[in-house]
């Protein structure tokens, strides 16, 4: 018999690339997603599986959950825009959610896998970040919901294992991009790509010196596979792609050339609280999990960008 996975937010970017991962590595897989952020497109392979199961309902409300091997939370909103929107939500998915998926790891004896994110780093003051950094997060600020949100599930998830012995593994998810990103995500990569492929102005908040390291989903998926299945090590863990950190302006460069040069470049007040900087120190991944990023940057932006041509030129972006 098939193991049986449960992927929270398994309609999201991350969680459907995620889910059909594990499909194809011989895992019944069971989604959870209510749809507040993810997208039933992205569940189109998925759903023509036997082996892919999915249970839509909220995690801040009881569900009736199989008993599964592993768990992998990533039910939370990620994109700015999106938790803006509804910062009381998802702070109660990474808090509510996250507690109700813990005691179900725990009575069935299930690995709980938790993607955390880079944002528990804030606007850090050492760089690159490592794990051991403990982050410059303004608590009240708008993107608290998130940043702060993701810090307490971290927190939460340790005290389970601390105090009741909880099979626990956390990742920190560095600036992820790749094709089923939202268009209206909100985040850089899919911004500059739905502007450039309508000829629109490529919008850079700030002065566009602001750095970002850039991980393709399926490398980005392929660590998450590895930390759950790693035998020893709890975490916290970075997972991104430190190999060609580069400033906003030379990414909105990247893509205009990219996508036919008719897009010109503007800046606009920048956002609050938006990091200046941001790289992972992936010292541990790469010894402990054997994990380096394989894809270049070059090669998974234009992937992505064939993504967002084809929407774009189907009028869904």
């Amino acid at each position: 018999m098939k193991p049986t996975v449960i992927v929270s937010g398994a309609a999201g970017f991350l969680g459907s690339h995620l889910a059909e991962r594990l499909v194809r590595d011989g895992h019944r897989v069971v989604g959870i997603d209510n749809f507040s952020s993810g997208r039933r497109e992205n569940l189109r392979t998925l759903r023509r599986s036997p082996d892919f199961t999915l249970i839509r309902g909220d995690l801040t409300q009881p569900l009736a959950l199989p008993r599964a091997r592993a768990i992998y939370h990533l039910a939370s909103p990620a994109s700015p825009p999106r938790y803006l929107e509804i910062p009381v939500a998802t702070l109660e998915v990474n808090s509510f959610g996250t507690s109700q998926l813990l005691a179900h790891a725990r009575r069935c004896g299930a690995r709980f896998v938790l993607a955390s994110t880079s944002e528990v780093y804030g606007d850090p003051e050492v760089h690159p970040q490592p794990e051991t950094y403990w982050g410059n997060v303004n608590p009240i600020g708008v993107r608290s919901c998130y940043d702060e949100g993701k810090r307490f599930s971290e927190a939460l998830a340790m005290a389970w294992h601390r105090e009741r012995q909880a099979d626990v593994r956390i990742a920190r998810i560095f600036n992820t991009y790749g094709p089923r990103m939202a268009p209206d995500d909100g985040r850089v990569v899919s911004n500059f790509l739905v502007a450039g492929w309508k000829g629109a102005p490529l919008r850079i908040y700030g002065t566009g010196k602001q750095t970002r390291s850039f991980c393709f989903v399926d490398d980005l998926v392929e660590g998450l596979r590895r930390l759950g299945t790693s035998e020893s090590f709890v975490g916290p863990i970075n997972l991104g792609n430190p190999l060609e950190e580069v400033t906003v302006g030379d990414l909105a460069e990247k893509v205009q050339k990219l996508t036919g040069g008719r897009s010109e470049i503007v800046r606009v007040e920048k956002a609050e609280d938006d990091p200046e900087r941001r790289r992972p120190d992936i010292s541990k991944a790469k010894e402990i999990l054997g994990w380096t990023p394989q894809v270049p940057l070059a090669q998974g932006l234009a992937s992505t960008s064939e993504y967002f041509r084809a929407l774009v030129a189907e009028g869904r972006a």
